[in-house]
């Protein structure tokens, strides 16, 4: 992994210590440290400030996909292709619950990304099975199942209020859920290969998505 300047663009430091593909790799909310996972099956705590690994997490028996920080930095929220969700403590690194998204045969439903809401009650994932889950971070039960997109769901993340979802699929379109419901109500297309990730502007007015077509990033307008 690589800590740029937001400022110059000047790498700042490297960070070894992954023994495969890193997957994904994001801050906690105060900046202190940083969140990766890794296809090693392993998720890495590091220091932002040293580039040192504090925590090395280790519990899943697939690749692990993403891992995100809580909304207070007290947890960690990870996917794998073991089917399954976990949720750990930031501080101690043990694992706290485990959510098993859809039937225990690997493979079959592979976890690609899971975030937190605002508040840090709610945890959304996606999966391979063409879904999407919410689940309590409190009772780790399962609360709703969103069903729509016609491809794997790639990425799905709460809107800055917490009453939104904005997913994105290899169907090519990005669709944004009312978190209270779980019903779609919109769908944007305009992709011509697969959507990786869609996120939400700080104002959750516009929508940001990337996709395999090669078009560059697209900004979206939603509808009030």
């Amino acid at each position: 992994m690589r800590v740029w300047s937001a400022a110059t663009g000047e790498c700042e430091q490297t960070l070894v210590g992954h023994s495969d593909w890193v997957n994904s790799a994001h801050f906690s909310p105060d900046g202190q440290k940083i969140v990766s996972a890794s296809w090693d099956k392993s998720m890495r705590v590091w220091s932002a400030a040293t580039g040192e690994c504090e925590q090395t997490l280790v519990g899943h028996s697939g690749r692990v996909n993403s891992a995100h920080l809580s909304p207070d930095g007290l947890k960690i929220v990870s996917t794998s292709e073991d089917n399954s969700v976990r949720v750990w403590s930031a501080a101690t690194g043990a694992c706290e619950q485990t959510l098993v998204h859809g039937s225990q045969r690997l493979g079959d439903d592979w976890v690609k990304s899971a975030a937190f809401s605002p508040d840090g009650q709610k945890i959304v994932s996606t999966s391979w099975d063409k879904s999407m889950r919410v689940w309590s971070a409190v009772t780790g039960a399962c609360e709703q199942t969103l069903v729509g997109h016609s491809d794997e769901v790639t990425s799905a993340h709460f809107s800055p209020d917490g009453l939104k979802i904005v997913s994105a699929s290899d169907d090519k379109t990005v669709r944004v859920w009312s978190a209270a419901t779980g019903a779609c109500e919109q769908t944007l297309v305009g992709h011509s290969d697969r959507v990786n990730s869609a996120h939400f502007s700080p104002d959750g007015l516009k929508i940001v998505s990337a996709s395999d077509d090669k078009s560059g990033v697209r900004l979206w307008v939603l509808s009030i």
